[in-house]
């Protein structure tokens, strides 16, 4: 089961440092968060590839209404596997990684990162306001981007640690 986030936004981003799991505050410009960050995006993307591959697959059933597109026969050895499953696993394996998903999100806090760099490089190039907008701005995109799966009825995966454990098991 996935966890429930009833509080998105802290402020304590704003000043261009995070929050460690240890209570230790680092620099959103550190290295660390360029990988985590990398490692996010790409999460993000392969939900938009799930989310394709869910419409495909909607658009194959028989079900469908008369008209509806079929899944190119170039894809349908896809079908035939759990490809879906397969792309979930994959992103419960990046969330022990790195982080979630949601592409504007991502984008967002890279951006968010290099404007940290450049304003501890370069004080007068990024104000601070500027920095905590866009710390803010990810943590609206983050809900905005929740809110839109429900009205879509799309399957959004949530963190589930379990899913590395399995994985590290089935591999022994």
């Amino acid at each position: 089961m996935g966890n429930r986030l009833s509080k998105i936004y802290t402020r304590t981003g704003d000043d261009g440092s995070t929050g460690m799991a240890d209570g230790s505050r680092v620099s959103k410009a550190d290295n660390l968060f360029s990988v985590m960050g990398d490692i996010d995006e790409l999460n993000s993307h392969i939900g938009l590839v799930r989310a394709h591959f869910a419409q495909a697959m909607v658009a194959t059933d028989s079900n469908a209404t008369p008209g509806s597109q079929k899944l190119p026969a170039r894809l349908q050895p896809v079908a035939d596997t759990d490809f879906g499953q397969a792309l979930v696993i994959i992103q419960h394996l990046l969330f022990n990684i790195g982080g979630q998903l949601h592409v504007a999100r991502t984008v967002c806090r890279r951006a968010e990162r290099l404007a940290v760099l450049l304003q501890q490089q370069r004080p007068q190039a990024v104000r601070n306001t500027a920095i905590s907008f866009i710390n803010r701005l990810s943590d609206w995109l983050f809900v905005a981007a929740r809110f839109c799966t429900d009205p879509e009825q799309v399957s959004e995966v949530l963190w589930n640690s379990q899913v590395l454990q399995t994985f590290i098991d089935n591999e022994k």
